[in-house]
């Protein structure tokens, strides 16, 4: 119950006016409701012949019930005498009409309060969701499955939506329902209003076991749906080795086996979910005969009884208006309890640490003018974990390009993913222009590079917005020039529709030197100062690699390079090299020196020499 508070603390405090007004129209709701049941007892009165004639009220007293009922019945008696029983009923049918329309309208006002209030806090939640996914380090998603996340933000929300959001009427009404009755109960037999609150106890315990219970199960499903939500991405992303290793049988039985398990879950989880109408409405009719048996006895104690026989029917019709409300906000704690499985794994990702955060001096950096250094660089990507980085020395000057080489998990990869502040060094520091990168924010310190990498990451969209990406206010011509730069204008034009023709799944329609192409005019667009080129060459054919290395020699002119370098014949020209072997630089120079120095750097080389 706790953590249910918490989560509604958190998304209905900023809407504390709508949820002030849900509550204010619930209480009139029920007032007037409590009112129209109240004139039930003068009708049976009237109806009867059981109602007691008042000559003199006496003294009008707000805070006392038999008052206020003396009174209500000297009315009731004057109208008798004044006109015809009939009449009287009329005239007591019309305003227990009016009550209700009182009751219904308020009840309406609470429910159009709610709807926006509800829908509010769903969305908040999601772009909560969305915008901590953003901001999350790259190596959180290294750790976690994309499906399993994307299962949260869809599936998890809804969840939250259906089960949580849509109870939250309950919680604004039904308990405000059965307190009003409870209280009119309470005034008119306080002897078998105790009676109810002795029973009530021992039917929510029976529910409420029920309720618990479902938690569990939805837990274990959600996470199923995850799992099967991630290998469906899988699926999609590695069809084509799916099909050209014929393993299209061996993912469909594994596929069966994890829906077999999510069916089986779901399963158990509905049979208990089912469980909750019959079970509230078999102790509900308990209490109700229960009830029924012991009031009965009160009246028929005859001149003794506490309760008169139309008061009796009265009290059971306002009892039986707490039985609907209570079975309701018992359903909706079984739903609250499946919800809260699934804001559970929602809060994994909203209370998930970031671990790269900005400094405190938080300085906004808007240029580059001297140097980058990394300054006895060690990184690991676990606490407990081996150290890929080891004491990292480089000096990077304005203007230079420098070159990254080695061998696969040699580190080179890594140490330039720290540069952005994807990952934060462990040991040692790196700086700009002589202030660590740590004290810069995040935003401005990524706005002073662009990158490039080994797989292009395209978006399903146009031309024109990949190219623009990130870039606000850029012209056609200004796209149209960084093509030209990219060696993309070309191709681009070619299609249907120029600059606005769509791509495709991360540029599915495109070739890899024409999709590396489209990231390089990216980069270009943005115009940084320092640019970071991650093999990007490795993946093409020998002409796409020319044309490609054409648009990165546009790229780099007049700029900060740092390229991480597969194919050394692409490096040659660099002002530095930097050969790395496990985890530490081991050579430095350029492409000459470090040849005629025979070491690692001329074996990488002979040998891709070799290998052509």
């Amino acid at each position: 119950m706790k953590y249910i508070l918490d989560v509604f603390k958190r998304y209905l405090i900023p809407y504390k006016g709508k949820v002030f007004l849900t509550f204010l129209y619930n209480v009139l709701g029920a007032f007037f409701g409590a009112i129209s049941f109240a004139s039930f007892s003068p009708i049976l009165g009237v109806l009867f012949k059981t109602q007691k004639m008042v000559s003199d009220p006496g003294p009008l007293s707000w805070t006392s019930i038999d008052s206020l009922k003396m009174h209500l019945n000297y009315y009731v008696s004057q109208l008798i005498v004044s006109s015809d029983a009939s009449s009287v009923l009329l005239l007591i049918g019309l305003f227990m009409l009016f009550m209700v329309f009182l009751k219904v309208g308020f009840t309406y006002l609470a429910i159009y309060v709610m709807v926006p209030l509800r829908n509010n806090v769903v969305r908040d939640i999601r772009v909560d969701l969305y915008n901590k996914v953003t901001s999350l380090p790259i190596g959180f998603f290294s750790e976690e499955r994309k499906g399993d996340i994307i299962a949260r933000m869809t599936g998890d929300v809804s969840e939250v939506e259906a089960s949580v959001m849509n109870s939250l009427e309950m919680f604004f009404k039904n308990p405000v329902i059965i307190l009003v009755s409870l209280s009119v109960m309470i005034a008119m037999s306080w002897q078998l209003t105790i009676f109810v609150f002795v029973l009530l106890p021992v039917v929510g315990y029976f529910i409420g076991r029920v309720g618990k219970s479902l938690k569990k199960p939805s837990m274990k499903g959600q996470n199923k749906m995850g799992e099967i939500l991630s290998r469906i991405e899988e699926t999609l992303t590695g069809l084509r080795i799916i099909q050209a290793f014929n393993a299209e049988k061996s993912v469909r039985a594994r596929f069966y086996e994890e829906s077999n398990d999510l069916r089986n879950i779901m399963n158990g989880l509905m049979w208990r979910r089912a469980l909750a109408h019959p079970m509230s409405e078999f102790l509900g009719t308990a209490v109700i005969v229960i009830v029924l048996w012991y009031g009965g006895s009160l009246v028929l104690m005859g001149s003794e009884s506490p309760l008169a026989p139309e008061e009796f029917i009265t009290y059971l019709v306002f009892f039986y208006s707490i039985i609907n409300p209570a079975k309701a906000f018992s359903t909706a704690l079984y739903s609250i309890q499946k919800g809260m499985a699934s804001m559970e794994r929602i809060d994994a990702i909203l209370n998930a640490e970031v671990k790269v955060v900005d400094g405190t001096k938080i300085i906004a950096k808007d240029d580059f003018k001297e140097h980058i250094k990394y300054d006895n660089v060690s990184f690991k990507y676990k606490d407990n974990g081996p150290f890929v980085l080891k004491n990292v020395d480089v000096e990077i000057k304005k203007g230079q390009t420098v070159a990254f080489v080695g061998q696969s998990g040699s580190g080179k990869s890594t140490l330039v993913d720290l540069l952005p502040r994807f990952w934060d060094v462990v040991e040692g520091k790196i700086t700009i222009d002589g202030v660590d990168i740590r004290d810069f924010t995040s935003h401005s310190l990524r706005d002073l590079m662009g990158n490039v990498n080994q797989e292009p990451i395209l978006f399903n969209d146009s031309f024109y917005n990949n190219i623009t990406f990130g870039v606000e206010d850029a012209t056609i011509e200004q796209v149209i020039d960084a093509a030209k730069v990219a060696n993309a204008h070309e191709f681009i034009i070619a299609t249907e529709d120029g600059y606005e023709s769509n791509i495709g799944d991360r540029g599915s329609k495109l070739s890899g030197g024409q999709r590396q192409r489209v990231s390089i005019a990216r980069a270009v667009l943005k115009n940084p100062p320092i640019m970071i080129l991650d093999e990007a060459t490795s993946a093409l054919d020998t002409e796409s690699e020319v044309l490609v290395q054409q648009a990165l020699d546009n790229l780099m002119k007049n700029r900060t390079s740092i390229v991480v370098a597969h194919r050394l014949s692409t490096i040659r020209n660099a002002d530095l090299i930097c050969v790395f072997d496990k985890g530490e630089i081991v050579e430095m120079g350029t492409h000459k020196s470090l040849y005629d120095a025979n070491n690692i750097y001329r074996k990488l080389v002979d040998m891709q020499m070799h290998n052509r």
